[in-house]
């Protein structure tokens, strides 16, 4: 795959500074950094981003995940290897990602199971992570950004 913007450093520098305080309003919701990752990880593989996929395994390596739950993720549902919370949140991060024609979305049932884990500011946190991803996801599907590198 051969990338379509190799010139990343785009004229207005506002917009990095506007990404950079959405990853730190990420931050201060006190959302443990492996979950944040499988969260990215897990809507990136839904969006068919190579270079997200990449991306969120390395920062859940970061963050002191294992290679086995990493490369489950796919398969959270049948897999042991995730707790509850992190189950009510790949849920989320599923029904927020699949925003087809006629999906049902976030369902009350998918949200009321994210609130007996998180509190509203975890919720909004991981509710920002699953949009950034997906924002992320669809330029560099865009721009054909392929696997092999970090942005951090």
């Amino acid at each position: 795959m051969e990338n379509r913007l190799t010139n990343k450093n785009p004229n207005n520098p506002d917009v990095w500074t506007a990404i950079q305080h959405l990853h730190k309003a990420v931050a201060a919701g006190g959302v443990d950094p492996k979950l944040l990752a499988l969260v990215h990880l897990r809507a990136s593989q839904i969006n068919g981003c190579s270079a997200c996929v990449y991306a969120g395994a390395a920062a859940g390596v970061k963050a002191g995940d294992t290679d086995e739950r990493l490369h489950n993720v796919a398969a959270w549902r049948e897999a042991p290897f995730y707790t509850e919370a992190e189950r009510a949140a790949l849920a989320l991060t599923e029904a927020a990602t699949r925003l087809q024609d006629g999906a049902a979305g976030v369902t009350d049932e998918i949200w009321e199971e994210a609130g007996a884990h998180f509190t509203e500011d975890e919720i909004g946190a991981i509710t920002l992570e699953i949009a950034l991803t997906n924002f992320f996801n669809r330029i560099n599907r865009t721009i054909k950004e392929p696997a092999g590198r970090t942005w951090a």
